[in-house]
């Protein structure tokens, strides 16, 4: 039998190979139209029970199976899958496309009555009745089928800018002589040996990944490795590579990609494309979100100002750099907070074995949220994956020896590869869902993705991966982005779990979850020296702790410029100009630091181009507003030793990661706080609050 069509409740990932995608997506594909054949048919009546266990269940299969397919090909990428799934993409895209904008089906929602539906299931109508005129279903004759073939070459041109930013990255290496790598710390540099002797080279193979290239960047003491480095990376995917890497440039997709999103726009009655996504978000207008990141870069920029006066005076005066460069700053930036602060990034790492740190973080979710985490058994596509479960526990504490509900269950694939896209995320394997066809409960699973460097091998022994802090608390993060999903007791997949949350509040669970990585009570319980097991010592932890807010101005301005570029990109933008000179005008009007004029970052930006954040990179900086405000609230009721108050973290997972989308977000914020949202939690928490106001966010 065909893997992807085994009925079993967790996908057989050991068993995919590329030859059953085909198939799969088209006995899917049939089965969905059916479906949606005969709930559209005259006879059938405009009942949401009966709805979905016709058509929802037909769907939802089709999801859960070309889920797991585009899911391999983000973390085990061959030629042959790759093939198999763009030979597939336009099918579904184009079924997924005439579903949302199905007239009859359309039809068939607007004649349900609400009054016979519960509370969570009329949020979910009410959002379906919403993405139905988003995805044009209000369309007639041409407009209808300009629509549709634009839904289908965005996901063409989306696949084809990822698999560039891939290639680009994976394909570029560097063979560093002896000479050139003092300064790298001795565990990257024996990965790169390692890499460069399984090519029988000499030296050290540099990579664009970044297990090795933020390293290389940070403490190479070569300036014209760094510079090298740096250009490589800056100019992925783009005219400015290497000629032999110049066809990954994604320049001609943006353009095409931004004249799309601007004629889908228009199509359905919007200005521009940041109306359109805005639609399902909390932010009102473009505008809004506009000011908002020009308020925060005002209110950062004397900080960033400071923080780039620092680094220039030390560079100086310290390490005789009269003029650093861009790709210079990395190296001022870490030997500035090793002088500072007394500590370096290595120093800490030795501290966070991942298995140290998974236990520590699973402590803190075990006790603030009364559940607990086991392992679990699952097929995976990589021996480096690891599957628990998530248990509450109907009477008392968790406690190792007994049973408790199963309440969601995940993978977590922490090692950087080649052939798995870069960065960190959080994606669902199936919602919570009470299903229309058995009557059963149908528990979340999710996948915990991260790009951490694998751990050492030493007399034939691999040692657990080491995390850099900033390392710990990526995972955090995605965490807290799988506990939304899983923790949620909301029983319709439209609205449980992270589905129908507004775009820009879905960062809430996870920036929150952030905070407990500067937490000594939390900390303390995740560390143990990789050589001795010693606990991270507290002087350390406080030195840590002093060097929290360092150059946070620099950093809050670089989000803004992302940020502030993607949203006049998807306004005022015309998508035949040259984005450069949009991002250099952004980078006039709130970068302090200007890059070199051959950078081209926005080549390699997947977030807005192949990611689901276009018009909405905003939703990282507004959600840090809800974050920090949320996380106060623990502040305020710790404990006289800062332990976290377990009434507050009951009254947060109520409010927040059972609700999921069931309600509107700002909703579940006042819930929670008994208030909306303030700025001022987040510029103390960056140390910029002497500037702050205050006022609502």
């Amino acid at each position: 039998m065909n893997p992807l069509l085994a009925p079993d409740p967790l996908p057989l990932f050991d068993q995919v190979t590329p030859a059953d995608v085909g198939p799969a997506a088209e006995h899917l594909l049939a089965a969905g139209n059916a479906a949606l054949e005969a709930v559209t048919a005259a006879d059938f009546p405009p009942d949401w029970n009966q709805i979905a266990r016709v058509l929802d269940v037909a769907t939802e299969n089709l999801g859960r199976a070309w889920g797991a397919v585009s899911h391999l090909n983000s973390v085990a990428d061959t030629p042959a899958l790759r093939a198999a799934y763009n030979a597939s993409l336009p099918k579904v895209t184009e079924f997924w496309t005439r579903l949302g904008a199905d007239e009859q089906l359309y039809a068939k929602y607007k004649a349900i009555d609400p009054a016979t539906l519960d509370a969570e299931q009329r949020q979910a109508l009410k959002n379906a009745l919403r993405d139905f005129i988003l995805g044009g279903a209000e369309l007639v004759g041409a407009a209808r089928e300009r629509f549709a073939a634009i839904q289908e070459r965005q996901a063409e041109l989306s696949q084809k800018f990822s698999e560039n930013a891939l290639d680009a990255t994976d394909k570029f290496s560097y063979f560093a002589s002896l000479d050139e790598v003092a300064g790298i710390p001795a565990d990257v540099l024996q990965a790169a040996h390692s890499a460069a002797l399984a090519e029988q080279r000499d030296g050290y193979k540099l990579s664009l990944k970044m297990p090795c290239y933020l390293p290389v960047m940070q403490f190479a003491e070569d300036s014209k490795l760094r510079r090298s480095m740096y250009r490589a990376y800056v100019t992925r995917a783009s005219e400015q590579a290497p000629e032999d890497l110049r066809q990954f440039d994604n320049t001609t997709l943006i353009q095409e990609i931004l004249a799309l999103r601007q004629e889908e726009s228009r199509l359905l009655g919007f200005l521009n494309f940041g109306e359109l996504s805005l639609a399902p978000k909390m932010a009102d207008s473009p505008h809004k979100v506009v000011d908002f990141l020009r308020d925060l870069a005002h209110r950062a920029r004397p900080f960033a100002q400071q923080d780039l006066a620092d680094l220039r005076t030390f560079a100086r005066e310290q390490l005789g750099m009269p003029d650093p460069q861009p790709w210079d700053l990395p190296f001022v930036s870490e030997k500035l907070k090793e002088a500072r602060f007394a500590f370096s990034e290595q120093e800490v790492k030795s501290y966070f074995p991942l298995p140290k740190v998974l236990a520590g973080l699973f402590k803190i979710v075990e006790t603030l949220f009364e559940v607990v985490i086991r392992p679990d058994h699952a097929p995976v596509w990589h021996p480096g994956v690891q599957f628990y479960r998530i248990e509450r526990l109907a009477n008392g504490t968790p406690h190792e020896g007994r049973t408790g509900v199963l309440v969601g269950q995940f993978y977590l694939d922490p090692g950087a590869r080649s052939g798995k896209r870069g960065g960190a995320w959080m994606d669902d394997v199936r919602s919570r869902w009470l299903r229309p066809d058995t009557n059963q409960l149908q528990t979340p699973v999710a996948h915990l993705v991260c790009n951490f460097a694998e751990g050492l091998v030493h007399a034939g022994v691999q040692k657990p991966a080491l995390l850099t802090h900033d390392d710990v608390i990526t995972l955090f993060h995605e965490f807290g982005h799988g506990l939304q999903h899983m923790l949620t007791q909301v029983n319709e997949r439209q609205v449980s779990g992270i589905s129908g949350v507004e775009w820009d509040a879905v960062e809430l669970p996870s920036q929150f979850m952030e905070n407990f990585c500067w937490e000594w009570d939390v900390l303390r319980h995740m560390t143990a020296h990789a050589d001795t097991g010693a606990p991270l010592p507290r002087m350390l932890f406080d030195r840590m702790l002093a060097a929290r807010n360092f150059q946070s101005g620099m950093q809050t301005l670089r989000q803004i410029e992302f940020s502030l570029f993607d949203m006049l990109l998807h306004t005022d933008h015309d998508p035949a100009g040259d984005v450069m000179q949009l991002l250099r005008q952004v980078r006039d009007e709130v970068a302090v630091v200007q890059p070199p004029q051959w950078s081209r970052t926005a080549h390699t930006f997947s977030h807005i181009f192949a990611g689901g954040y276009a018009a909405g990179y905003y939703c990282y900086k507004w959600a840090e507003v809800l974050s920090a405000d949320a996380y106060a609230a623990f502040e305020e009721s710790a404990g006289d030793e800062g332990q976290p108050n377990l009434q507050t973290g009951r009254k947060y997972r109520q409010a927040i990661l059972e609700t999921g989308g069931s309600r509107p977000a700002m909703e579940s914020f006042k819930e929670f706080r008994g208030r909306e949202p303030r700025l001022d939690a987040l510029l103390r928490h960056q140390g910029m609050e002497a500037t702050a106001p205050q006022g609502g966010g």
